[in-house]
């Protein structure tokens, strides 16, 4: 109790901003590990004593700006609802913690538990995406303090395991086929992973679910592209039956996409737009837990055409830091004959006799396919692939590009090799041909492994 008194988060003495017939108050309140992080209450105006909502949401660095028409959905239906930016200190691309994350929304719930507004034991959470698998670790850990749970777009895989299947949805909905798809939905993920540049990449939700005891209103849109929807709905539904819940509502939203949003492209877009019954059906359910807890019932699931896939441990050659070492012989040859070159150039020396013509080219595409590899697929990562470029005939055209680029490399080196053989070169010429010799032979197995020699 007095580590609890400690922690009792505050908020800012700012008065409340009347909007129409919601009040906003600027507050703020302190983490366990000492961040201060930033909020809005939304209330309706005199609201006293009504039930409380702390919304967390999706991944990445989320703003109240964008929880804040939801917020006001809520609060205009008689709940007053706490929105915050989501800490930068302990988050960010590389950097995340569900724990951290959940003791932020438990003194967010701490601070509704004490505001005049809310009923103390009527403080619910609510969770979209990334935001489900915090609210769930809350909830099971305080649930004195949490009185139910909302979620959308609940994952119950893990995020590795969800990311991958969701990049295969909008892949083939970009009409994207051939060796990319494996490279972005298995290779890069895995390696990612392996490397640590994809933090709780094999958090199981599951455990959190079955510590929930608390009512639970699960929803999942029909048009969800991302949260694996048919699965994650059977797997969150188990695990509310073994912990012995029996108050769980699980809904299938129509016509509305991963974040419960409007969609104007099949689900496959990023539209803001709320429906105009949002928060009618969750309202409701929320107040009626004042009357009675709800019996446990399930819709059935959305439709998901293809199955998620266990994504399988790295082999011995598949190391991160094996692929580095290729790539770091790869530039070696490639960029230093280049780069050899360049400086000749510069001080107008002639060419070293017995060089061979292919070999410049070889460095060149070498080095474009070696470098532009990695950034493009990064690139496609950041944006969940929803910005792959054009498309031609099942590949984009970068795509297209890096695989010509590989294949006119592995050409070039095998004709730079041939002349080589034949001419002799000595001196300078043949240990420039040597380092990019070695560069070819360690490019051929880096360019099969990233699908760039596969169709």
């Amino acid at each position: 109790m007095i580590a609890l008194l400690l922690l009792l988060p505050t908020a800012t003495p700012a008065a409340a901003r009347p909007d129409g017939q919601l009040a906003h108050t600027t507050v703020e309140f302190t983490s366990t590990d000492g961040v201060t992080l930033h909020g809005e209450l939304i209330a309706p105006q005199g609201a006293n004593g009504a039930p409380g909502l702390a919304m967390v949401g999706g991944a990445g660095p989320v703003t109240m700006d964008e929880l804040r028409p939801a917020a006001e959905a809520f609060a205009g239906h008689g709940i007053p609802t706490l929105i915050w930016d989501k800490r930068t200190a302990g988050y960010s691309t590389l950097d995340r913690d569900y724990n951290r994350l959940a003791d932020d929304t438990l003194a967010a719930a701490q601070l509704l538990r004490f505001r005049p507004e809310i009923d103390p034991n009527r403080v619910g959470l609510w969770g979209l995406s990334e935001g489900a698998w915090v609210v769930t670790l809350a909830a099971g850990r305080t649930p004195s303090d949490v009185s139910f749970v909302v979620t959308a777009g609940a994952v119950g895989l893990t995020p590795a395991r969800q990311q991958a299947w969701a990049y295969g949805e909008f892949l083939r909905h970009a009409g994207i086929t051939g060796s990319l798809v494996p490279t972005m939905q298995s290779t890069l993920i895995r390696q990612l992973a392996a490397a640590g540049l994809f933090p709780e990449a094999d958090y199981d939700p599951v455990p959190a679910w079955e510590r929930i005891h608390q009512p639970v209103l699960a929803e999942w849109g029909t048009l969800d592209r991302e949260a694996v929807p048919a699965e994650s709905e059977r797997i969150v539904r188990e695990a509310l039956d073994r912990a012995g819940n029996r108050h769980y509502t699980i809904r299938t939203v129509p016509d509305v996409r991963h974040n419960l949003r409007r969609s104007f492209a099949d689900g496959f877009d990023r539209s803001p737009q709320l429906p105009d019954d949002y928060a009618d059906f969750e309202s409701r359910w929320i107040n009626g837990l004042a009357t009675g807890l709800p019996a446990a019932s399930a819709d059935p699931a959305p439709a998901q055409e293809y199955a998620s896939r266990l994504l399988a441990p790295l082999h011995w050659y598949e190391s991160p830091w094996l692929q580095a070492a290729l790539t770091g012989v790869c530039l070696i040859g490639f960029v230093g004959h280049l780069a050899t070159g360049t400086v000749r150039r510069l001080r107008r020396r002639p060419a070293p006799a017995g060089l061979p013509r292919p070999a410049r080219w070889a460095a060149l595409t070498g080095t474009l396919t070696v470098v532009g590899t990695p950034l493009y697929l990064l690139f496609m990562a950041i944006t969940a692939v929803s910005l792959p470029g054009p498309v031609l005939l099942g590949r984009p055209a970068v795509w297209w590009l890096l695989q010509l680029a590989a294949v006119a490399t592995v050409v070039a080196v095998a004709l730079t090799a041939f002349t080589a053989l034949r001419n002799r070169p000595a001196g300078g010429a043949r240990v420039r041909l040597g380092l990019l010799a070695l560069s070819g032979a360690a490019f051929v197995p880096w360019a099969l492994y990233w699908g760039l020699l596969r169709p």
